[in-house]
């Protein structure tokens, strides 16, 4: 079976819930919207489900003039204005400066419904956050993304996960941009450069998994027995974590669509 794409995702704001789309247009940043805009504490520091896991229940949409809207739990739809404040933001260890507050009203409604003090951001055009690794030869900015532009994941390993610890057989938990099928069962572990329909992506490393996956993305509320994180890392565990999906890097601009083909471009072996 050739390999395609099966499944297309971003996510405008960082650990709230994705949108699942047929066509997902690149810039510099990597897909057009993905995790351009995230929560903060009062410290500046970035704010996810490892802490907040019941995130995943907000979701995200645009209206037909482009802004974001939020629908929150018990509040409805909240509508995304961009303020004027600058500030600097943590992300992991980058210091992030010059990104924009949102207007009040959608930081207190989020504020409300987590029951803490947050504040939503946004990343401008003009701010460079780059990816970072010693494979990494030129500067590839990324959003509020945990690293990598890309999270590419492949249908046949979570298929095989999901045999091992049924139930656990949706993607969802794993939040890729683009999942692939055809490919075999962690065949990905030893791609290095894959082309996505017309587009040219470079992985850099896998993906080590965290708490997150855990949260169940239609309730919020995380598996007490740690699945499938637990199943998964018996098998997948290396030292630096326990691994699923690739992290990766664009070559250019384009636009991917749900069928395209992805063609291996060269591999580790």
């Amino acid at each position: 079976m050739p390999m395609k794409i099966k499944a297309l995702y971003y996510y405008p704001v960082k650990s709230l819930a994705g949108i699942a789309t047929n066509t997902l247009p690149l810039d510099r940043f990597g897909p057009v919207n993905d995790r351009r805009w995230m929560l903060v504490d009062e410290q500046g520091r970035f704010v996810t489900q490892r802490k907040y896991p019941a995130l995943v229940q907000i979701k995200p949409a645009f209206s037909d003039d482009g802004q974001l809207v939020l629908d929150i739990p018990a509040q409805g739809i909240v509508t995304v204005t961009v303020g004027n404040r600058e500030r600097q933001v943590t992300v992991w260890r980058d210091q992030v400066a010059g990104v924009v507050e949102a207007g009040r009203d959608a930081s207190g409604a989020l504020s409300e419904f987590l029951g803490s003090t947050v504040t939503l951001v946004y990343m401008p055009e003009n701010v460079t956050r780059p990816a970072r690794h010693d494979c990494l030869t030129k500067v590839h900015p990324v959003s509020f993304a945990d690293g990598f532009p890309f999270l590419v994941t492949s249908q046949s390993s979570l298929d095989d996960l999901a045999s091992r610890r049924p139930g656990y057989g949706d993607m969802r938990r794993f939040r890729p941009n683009v999942v692939v099928e055809g490919a075999p069962a962690w065949d990905e572990d030893k791609w290095r450069s894959i082309r996505l329909g017309e587009v040219s992506v470079d992985l850099v490393k896998p993906c080590s998994r965290c708490i997150m996956t855990t949260v169940d993305p239609d309730t919020g509320i995380r598996c007490p027995k740690g699945e499938p994180l637990k199943t998964l890392a018996g098998f997948r565990r290396t030292d630096d974590g326990v691994m699923f999906g690739v992290n990766g890097v664009h070559q250019s601009p384009g636009t991917l669509r749900v069928g395209d083909p992805v063609t291996l471009i060269a591999s580790k072996e």
